[in-house]
């Protein structure tokens, strides 16, 4: 069954522009050359540190292989992972897993 993961990151102070245009620029288009499904990409509107995403998988095991082709990579570890450390609060970061309701448009 299909599942969902939400993603809430904390930037470090003053970097939320920064991370967006990283996050659209370069971990968003990465994650779906490697077979992510990116749903949504969000800013907090009343807090200016809060980033929130939403990543869509088929299954465990599709999930299992997708974080592996995407964290385990060359590019990932050497290049990407790096500059997130510098832009987030990694200590910060939260992900929920979900599952839709039979009403939800997101399925």
């Amino acid at each position: 069954m299909a599942f969902f993961e939400l993603r809430q990151y904390r930037t470090q102070p003053g970097q939320r522009e920064n991370w967006v245009k990283y996050m659209e620029g370069t971990v968003i288009p990465f994650q779906i050359s490697k077979g992510m499904v990116v749903i949504g990409s969000f800013v907090g509107e009343e807090e200016d540190d809060l980033y929130v995403w939403i990543r869509r998988f088929e299954s465990e095991e599709q999930r299992e292989q997708l974080y592996k082709a995407v964290y385990e990579s060359d590019q990932w570890l050497n290049e990407i992972s790096p500059r997130v450390g510098e832009l987030l609060d990694r200590s910060q970061i939260k992900v929920t897993r979900l599952e839709a309701t039979s009403k939800s448009v997101l399925q």
